[in-house]
């Protein structure tokens, strides 16, 4: 069974960072894709990065330049580094794993089938 365990959302003043963290357990982590999204309230569900097996990376264009996803499969964890936070970043955040391995990733939630339960991230103006 696959579980995906978030941590490391808080409250944080704009321009600062903070760096989430989603524990992986139930399978081989190393050879599927890990994505992030976000939820603000009454709003969808949008992407915000991914990782393939192969560590490439893809950014939403509304985080590049400051979100940094990594991970690292010793540890079985995919992180977000989020840097220069601002009052609209203000979500939800969630971890997203697909069923098949080896996929290069996706940027739309249909392309996984295991969420975490999400961690709160609020930036204050």
């Amino acid at each position: 069974q696959v579980q995906l365990v978030e941590s490391g959302g808080g409250l944080v003043a704009a321009g600062g960072s903070l760096r989430l963290s989603c524990a992986a357990s139930g399978r081989t982590f190393s050879i599927y894709s890990m994505g992030w999204f976000r939820q603000a309230p009454g709003k969808e569900r949008e992407f915000v990065a991914f990782i393939s097996w192969s560590t490439s990376t893809y950014y939403a264009d509304s985080v590049k330049g400051r979100f940094t996803i990594s991970r690292d499969n010793a540890k079985n964890t995919v992180y977000l580094q989020m840097n220069s936070l601002k009052p609209e970043d203000s979500a939800v955040y969630y971890c997203a794993a697909p069923a098949r391995p080896y996929q290069s990733g996706s940027s739309s939630r249909s392309g996984y089938d295991y969420w975490g339960q999400g961690t709160q991230v609020t930036v204050s103006s």
